[in-house]
């Protein structure tokens, strides 16, 4: 004979309550998914932007290689200074690590 053991039979419904609350929980404070997408928009000559239609929230789009990137902002002019001012930095730190080379004549 071999024994049983004994769980009690509430340990299941329990569990899967408080996991459903978890998904709930987790749903409720994430906020939309951002699923509903338009189509890219375009800003300017340099920029273009797409729109979640459930919450109007927007994102840069990179026409080229056809994906969104950066973060998620409402105001249009925050999404592009944040990208200028990323460009920028990168940019100084290009320059940083080229020094240019300094040249000696010892023809003399």
């Amino acid at each position: 004979m071999t024994k049983k053991s004994k769980v009690p039979g509430w340990i299941w419904p329990l569990g899967l309550a408080v996991a459903g609350a978890g998904s709930v929980a987790t749903v409720l404070l994430r906020g939309c998914w951002h699923r509903k997408i338009s189509w890219p928009v375009r800003h300017d000559d340099e920029y273009s932007y797409i729109v979640c239609t459930n919450c109007g929230i927007k994102r840069l789009f990179d026409e080229k290689y056809f994906r969104e990137f950066g973060p998620y902002d409402y105001e249009i002019e925050d999404l592009i200074a944040h990208d200028r001012a990323k460009h920028a930095a990168h940019k100084l730190r290009l320059e940083k690590k080229v020094k240019p080379a300094i040249v000696t004549n010892k023809s003399a």
